[in-house]
């Protein structure tokens, strides 16, 4: 019963109109299955052949391993269309990546030995091959494994023995299939594919069949090859790379202007919880409430939950700051103290740098300088 629950899981059939469909979308399931492998594997670079409409690399553009992604395509037209979803947005600046991202998006074809295309840990090729030409087909291995000979591949494709129970369905899913391959059919050409350039290859897919049809097998057949031996030098030669169409830079935590942003604005917060629990505990201590509730609840709202990590620790650090007058005096080292400033920053001595100029601070520069007036709360 859990092996028939576990098959029937993603796929549903309407008994009355023999409609045939999978949640989530098998688009989507295979994308997760990339984007899943990327979380196991931590790749740094990673390029997607036939990448459309973007809709794989706007998915990887979150997974923070990534340093690099590019994206190749032979229809220029819906590449530039939706390539803008790759821009970085507003939030991407006010909280920028730790490490930096680069994306890319060239015209091109998979038949051609680009060199923007070298130095990839992971290849994806999702529903492409049976978009491709007997020629194009011909040169694809050399060009992926061969010249391209990334860590890992991972390529989908249409798995033809699934179509007689896809509605709609009487040769080929898309009207520019070349081809759809039997289970068999892609084994053998992903087995030799393998042996002849030096990778390991393991067989899964997405879309499970109906119960008591597991012969089938998925609705999406995938091969994911793994290179045997690390690569030592390049053994073809490259052709004239193509231009890239789109280019975006992310802003990151490396780059020290976005670093900055990042180390004030933390500051400058961490500095005010710490003012408000200290300045209510002084208010306490000297009865300046009167034991008036309301009055109480009026004069301090703060701005963090102080049973909460974070809380706790300024409640403990409030005790390091002392107020002056209408000044409250922040040590510095206490706010390093915070795990968010220790980690953006590594170092005190960064930490001093980053917020010098930008914060108000006290005349031998070791304490931050906050006045009590509500109004610059």
């Amino acid at each position: 019963a859990l092996t028939e629950n576990i098959m029937d899981k993603n796929f549903k059939e309407e008994k009355f109109t023999g409609f045939t469909k999978f949640t989530p979308p098998l688009y989507r399931q295979r994308y997760q299955f990339v984007k899943d492998l990327v979380g196991k594997y931590k790749p740094k670079k990673v390029a997607d052949l036939g990448c459309a409409d973007c809709k794989l690399l706007c998915m990887l553009k979150f997974c923070g391993c990534i340093e690099v992604l590019a994206g190749v395509d032979i229809c220029g037209s819906v590449m530039k269309e939706k390539m803008h979803r790759l821009s970085p947005l507003p939030v991407d600046y006010l909280q920028p990546r730790e490490g930096s991202l680069t994306v890319t998006l060239h015209h091109g074809s998979v038949a051609h030995k680009d060199p923007c295309m070298l130095g990839f840990d992971l290849v994806t090729c999702i529903e492409l091959i049976e978009h491709l030409e007997e020629s194009e087909l011909k040169k694809f291995p050399e060009v992926v494994f061969g010249f391209m000979a990334p860590s890992r591949v991972v390529i989908s494709t249409p798995n033809s023995e699934f179509n007689p129970l896809l509605p709609g369905v009487k040769l080929f899913r898309n009207q520019d299939h070349k081809f759809e391959w039997t289970q068999l059919q892609f084994q053998s050409w992903a087995l030799e594919t393998a042996k002849c350039y030096g990778y390991s290859v393991e067989f899964t897919g997405v879309g499970h069949p109906p119960r008591g049809m597991e012969n089938v097998g998925f609705c999406t057949q995938i091969g994911v090859f793994v290179k045997k031996y690390p690569q030592t030098s390049v053994s073809t030669q490259s052709e004239k790379p193509t231009e890239a169409v789109f280019k975006a830079v992310y802003p990151s935590l490396k780059d020290e202007k976005y670093l900055q942003n990042a180390v004030v604005r933390e500051v400058i917060s961490t500095a005010q919880i710490i003012k408000e629990i200290l300045l209510n505990r002084l208010m306490l201590e000297h009865g300046e409430y009167n034991d008036d509730p309301t009055e109480r609840k009026s004069k301090f709202q703060p701005s963090v939950n102080c049973f909460s990590d974070i809380g706790k620790l300024a409640v403990e650090k409030s005790k390091e700051s002392f107020v002056s007058g209408n000044v409250v005096y922040i040590p510095l080292t206490t706010i390093f103290s915070f795990p968010r400033v220790n980690r953006l920053c590594g170092t005190y001595e960064k930490l001093s740098k980053l917020v010098a100029g930008q914060v108000t601070l006290s005349s031998d520069s070791s304490a931050v300088i906050l006045n009590t007036e509500p109004e610059d709360s």
